[in-house]
Formats: structure tokens, C-alpha cells, sequence
């Protein structure tokens, strides 16, 4: 069985090499195959060039390129459907999320668990960053009827035999905790380790994500009305 660990990134150049060791690291001690896809949602400051000078140095590495900024969420997208492995692990590429914790999450991904999600127990972010957050959270899980713990960890496993029944959208990344149970998968929760951003600069706030993440809610409402719940097929042999 071969993993796949998928990181969308976006202007991170300085973060590349110090994650792409960190996540080395912690797939070799697991012993299992990998492969690391890195998906460059168009960056302008070097980081494509960095990951194919990169690819040379570490064989495990496999390099998608968008044409034009498409957002994090098609970026998660075309690294699902670039990946070969039949589990996909994805992590942010700002090194806030922690490799380490990747064998951990594996080893929750046991037999009726169809993903499971990192929470963050010690956020290591700005208050206002973090009270926002927890609105936020709040606010999603009241309107949508779902209760996660931590939306915005970009630390998950998930079975890609899953991820054929989930819709793709600009947003998508958000909520597919969500959109899994929507779809009668199983999602478990495990808390894992966070870290101060230590290079680069955050592209996300406040700003840019609030009116973004109230209508998202609401179609997320509205989807779960329509939707066509997965595994809805029997052999009629058996």
C-alpha cells in the first residue's frame, strides 16, 4: 500500500526544504512506501523553481504546477487526483502543521474510518486569529448541523476511495470534514501538535475569509438537503 501526503503551496518558498525533511522523516521511521505531491498553486516567489531543483535531491517528491492561482482548495483537488496512494495525508506548507503526527493519524485510519482530522489543542497564533477561529467554528458547525472540532487544520488522512463521492469547489478544502459525513463517511478526530509560523507570511485573515466562509456555510446548508449519499450500491448476487 502506498501513502500519499499531498501539500498545497502557495509562496512558501523559504518553508519548502525544512517540511519536505520533516515529512522524510517522520514517513521513513513509518516504514511504509510514500510519495510527497507538492501542488504550486502559482507562486511568485521562487517556490516552483525551489521544489524542481528539490526533486532531484529527494526521489519521494512528485511536482504538480498550475498555470495560473486556482486558491488552496483546487490546489488540495489536483494533488488528490495526481496522488497514487489509496490513503492521502495533506498538510499546510507553512510548517505550522507538525509531519510528526502523520503516523499517528495513520494508525487511527482503521477499518470503518473513512478520514481522520488533526485539532489543534494549542494554537500557536495571534488572539485575534484564534478567537475568530473559534467563531467561526461555531458558527459553521450551528448552520451546517455538523460538529467539528477544528475546520481550518490542514493536518488529515482520508481513504482516496472517499474522496470520488466529494464534490470539488472554491472552498472545498473547509469543509470536507463535513462534506464526508454528508456523504455517510466516517470522520475521526485526534489532537495534534501546532507551530509558530517561522518564515513566510500568512494568506489568510480575518478579511478575506469571512464573507467567503458565511455563504460557503449556507451552501453547505443547501448541499446537504440535495446530496446523494455514498455506498448506495449492493451486489445484488450476495
Amino acid at each position: 500500500m502506498v501513502f500519499s501526503v499531498v501539500v498545497p503551496v502557495y509562496n512558501e518558498r523559504e518553508n519548502i526544504r525544512p517540511l519536505i525533511e520533516e515529512i522524510t522523516a517522520a514517513m521513513d521511521v513509518s516504514g511504509r512506501p510514500y510519495e510527497i505531491v507538492y501542488v504550486d498553486d502559482f507562486s511568485r516567489d521562487g517556490s516552483l523553481e525551489e521544489l524542481l531543483r528539490l526533486q532531484r535531491e529527494f526521489k519521494t517528491l512528485r511536482v504538480i504546477a498550475h498555470s495560473r492561482n486556482c486558491g488552496q482548495s483546487a490546489a488540495v483537488a489536483s494533488g488528490f487526483a495526481a496522488s497514487r496512494g489509496t490513503v492521502i495525508a495533506t498538510l499546510d506548507a507553512d510548517r505550522q502543521n507538525d509531519p510528526a503526527d502523520i503516523p499517528a493519524l495513520l494508525a487511527q485510519l482503521t477499518d470503518g474510518t473513512d478520514m481522520v482530522c488533526g485539532v489543534r489543542t494549542k494554537r500557536r497564533d495571534s488572539l485575534i486569529r484564534r478567537i475568530s477561529s473559534r467563531v467561526a467554528n461555531a458558527f459553521r458547525n450551528a448552520v451546517t448541523g455538523d460538529r467539528v472540532s477544528d475546520t481550518g487544520c490542514g493536518l488529515r488522512v482520508v481513504r482516496r476511495a472517499a474522496l470520488a463521492e466529494i464534490p470539488v469547489f472554491n472552498g472545498m478544502h473547509r469543509f470536507l470534514p463535513t462534506l464526508m459525513r454528508f456523504q455517510g463517511f466516517t470522520v475521526r478526530e485526534v489532537p495534534v501538535n501546532h507551530r509558530p509560523r517561522t518564515a513566510g507570511v500568512s494568506k489568510y485573515g480575518v478579511g478575506n475569509r469571512a464573507w467567503r466562509g458565511l455563504v460557503d456555510c449556507f451552501a453547505m446548508r443547501w448541499y446537504k438537503s440535495r446530496r446523494i449519499p455514498a455506498r448506495r450500491t449492493r451486489d445484488p448476487a450476495s
